[in-house]
């Protein structure tokens, strides 16, 4: 498993195994999107760090930029550009909070999985995808773009 090379199509149907329903796509792209938000408060709450942001959202163009469908990328960037401004529009708040919504968001994407719980067998994926530090990073990595591929690209997966 790499960060640096990665079978986009092939996550992407390791994502559907667990995440086939509308439903659970949308509130997890609602969780997804909160994380962004508390991401970009802690970053901002160093002081002279807009740079830091700037550099680091291009890292993250880059690391997709080989591995998913050009339009995927432009939808993905236009997504996380959005974000930033809704932030910057934002009144702050100490860093203490955004890392708590951090918490509260994942935990609420956890809860998803109790009203949305219709999956499919991930047996195939086990040996390449283990369960671990640098799984949960590839998917930090590439879960905004894997909701959207769902929600603007893929409606032939849709189910409720």
């Amino acid at each position: 498993m790499s960060l640096v090379k990665v079978d986009f199509a092939e996550l992407y149907r390791r994502h559907l195994c667990r995440h086939s329903q509308f439903g659970i796509n949308v509130l997890h792209l609602l969780a997804v999107a909160g994380i962004y938000l508390a991401m970009f408060g802690i970053a901002f709450s160093v002081p002279g760090s807009a740079w830091i942001v700037g550099v680091a959202l291009c890292v993250y163009t880059l690391l997709l930029l080989p591995n998913v469908p050009p339009r995927l990328l432009l939808v993905n960037l236009v997504g996380v550009l959005l974000l930033l401004a809704l932030f910057l529009a934002l009144p702050r708040a100490p860093w203490w909070v955004y890392v708590g919504l951090i918490v509260v968001w994942h935990r609420f994407q956890v809860w998803n999985h109790r009203i949305y719980d219709k999956s499919h067998d991930m047996s195939r994926f086990e040996q390449k995808y283990r369960k671990g530090p640098a799984l949960s990073l590839l998917l930090a990595i590439y879960e905004l773009p894997i909701l959207l591929n769902y929600l603007v690209f893929d409606r032939r997966n849709w189910t409720s």
